[in-house]
């Protein structure tokens, strides 16, 4: 009898703490929920920005407010959206058709050594304006084989140059920004994770970005937040 109420205890505290395991820990702004492994997270592997030119972030940062994506998924938690602005606007002309857009078929990079682990490449671009409902299209997994993982997603069809088993090293080119899957318009969406499968329950990871600018000032080290214009150094 005592070790069936010692059994039934148990059960029940296991109950009550499942709710908030370290994973739905993470859904506080500021990081003020969040364990400080993941708010204080330093990124392990040494990242640069994925493209040229200076690109402006849509959605960034830790905060509810900036990241937007802290309520999709938890390996989405951090996930930048990015792309190109001139005059305040994304296109030119009437943005009807991808190509209008300045940041559609532009240069990505691999944001630093690893991997190919998985890769989408055969999935149509949307028309603006109308969400192709496939989540992340087309995309490109890389394993920094140190418990990090970046994803880039929306790619332009057929534009991946790397498969799967390939080792890249950072600023290779690896395929062109696109407008595929759940995807309004042609922009890069990219985040670090935990774990390697692309549409897993892993928990995302913070990232920083080395030797870059932000809003004209350079930094050795940053995250971009939402609203800054960022391009390499």
């Amino acid at each position: 009898m005592k070790y069936i109420k010692l059994l039934l205890y148990t059960l029940y505290i296991t109950l009550i703490l499942l709710p908030i395991s370290c994973t739905d820990t993470l859904i506080g702004d500021e990081g003020t929920l969040d364990e400080n492994i993941y708010a204080n997270y330093q990124t392990i592997t040494d990242l640069e920005l994925p493209f040229e030119e200076e690109w402006f972030a849509v959605n960034a940062g830790r905060t509810h407010r900036n990241g937007a994506h802290h309520f999709l998924s938890r390996n989405e938690r951090y996930a930048y959206d990015m792309l190109i602005v001139q005059n305040r606007r994304s296109y030119a002309g009437d943005g009807s058709k991808n190509e209008d857009y300045y940041c559609f078929g532009k240069r990505l990079n691999a944001p630093g050594n690893g991997k190919v682990v998985a890769i989408e490449n055969t999935i149509e671009d949307n028309q603006p304006g109308i969400v192709n409902r496939t989540h992340v299209g087309n995309y490109i997994i890389i394993d920094h084989l140190n418990g990090e993982t970046s994803i880039l997603a929306h790619l332009k069809k057929g534009s991946i140059i790397v498969a799967v088993g390939d080792t890249v090293v950072k600023g290779q080119e690896i395929g062109q920004t696109g407008n595929s899957g759940a995807s309004s318009e042609p922009h890069l969406h990219y985040h670090l994770q935990e774990t390697s499968e692309p549409l897993s329950e892993g928990l995302g990871l913070p990232a920083q970005f080395l030797n870059y600018y932000e809003n004209d000032v350079f930094v050795e080290r940053s995250e971009p937040i939402r609203g800054q214009k960022v391009r390499k150094n």
